[in-house]
């Protein structure tokens, strides 16, 4: 069949048949520069009947291939998507625990109190040099002699 008797046979328009030409679903043959399309059986008699494109050795390797790799990166997505939902379940766990996690201000006032009362506090390793009272003198006075 010519390209437009086989657009009306397939129910398709003629530049249809030319793409599934190139794309080579429709089998063709040529004879003296004019392109004739193998429509196997299908008749004019029934214009409103769909061609079944030919398949080509490997086809459904292929197709089984692009199947497998569109599933495992579906699973990836999932994957991922559950990652993050756990990453936002432990990182608002840890936000509401964040006052608890904060540093209590006893232990810094406990460092103040143990310097301003000296007999609770644990005693220090006696430092040689000079005698307790010289130490307790600020420097300027031990230095000008005051």
């Amino acid at each position: 069949m010519t390209v437009p008797e086989a657009a009306e046979a397939l129910a398709i328009s003629a530049d249809a048949v030319r793409s599934r030409i190139k794309r080579g679903t429709l089998p063709t043959v040529r004879e003296g520069g004019r392109v004739f399309v193998v429509v196997e059986g299908e008749t004019t008699d029934r214009p409103s009947a769909q061609a079944q494109p030919t398949k080509r050795p490997g086809e459904d390797r292929l197709y089984e291939e692009m199947q497998e790799r569109i599933r495992y990166l579906e699973r990836q997505v999932e994957e991922e998507r559950e990652a993050r939902r756990r990453a936002d379940t432990l990182l608002a766990r840890l936000m509401d625990r964040m006052p608890e996690l904060e540093a209590p201000q006893e232990t810094a006032d406990a460092a103040e109190t143990a310097e301003q009362e000296p007999e609770r506090a644990e005693p220090r390793a006696a430092a040689p040099g000079p005698q307790e009272g010289a130490q307790r003198r600020p420097w300027w006075r031990r230095m000008f002699g005051t």
